[in-house]
């Protein structure tokens, strides 16, 4: 059980730590990239390369403006890649678009080389659909999903599910 998670840029560590979390509550291997698709090509060709040769079986990418990495990942290998869109803010201010021109760079990839994607910035939600992945072939995961799903019920209960006085 493994999956690699990458992004272009150490400005999204943060965000994609969400990811990193998300897979160390369920117990899956990851190991962390930071290459960017348009500065580093080649080094991005030949650690995909090596990641399928060490047996990782899911991709997460995270990737602003335009994009591409998820893209670009998803052309050089068949391993299913699940696209973070990612919101760019420079200190101080936004590129104005929000992390809607990654989101749209991403679920609108061209025919033949498909790219999972989840909402903007939502690194955690790329885990957990990682995850699901996984539970297909081990069935640890398939049970700890089950009881992170069976809690997010009793929370909703505890929060009011069940009526409250207001």
């Amino acid at each position: 059980m493994k999956v690699a998670i990458f992004f272009g840029s150490k400005s999204d560590t943060e965000t994609m730590k969400k990811a990193a979390d998300t897979l160390r509550e369920f117990g899956v291997e990851f190991r962390a990239f930071v290459i960017s698709a348009h500065r580093a090509p080649e080094l991005l060709k030949k650690t995909i390369q090596k990641i399928e040769n060490e047996g990782f079986e899911v991709i997460i990418a995270g990737a602003g403006l335009s994009a591409a990495l998820p893209g670009v990942i998803a052309s050089h290998t068949v391993l299913p890649v699940i696209g973070v869109p990612l919101e760019c803010i420079t200190p101080g201010k936004s590129n104005g678009l929000s992390g809607v021109d990654s989101l749209l760079s991403i679920v609108q990839m061209p025919p033949q080389i498909p790219v999972a994607s989840v909402g903007i910035n939502a690194a955690k939600n790329a885990a957990l659909l990682a995850v699901e992945i996984l539970s297909i072939k081990y069935p640890i995961l398939k049970e700890k999903l089950i009881a992170f799903r069976e809690n997010l019920l009793l929370e909703a209960e505890k929060n009011g599910a069940n009526g409250i006085d207001l």
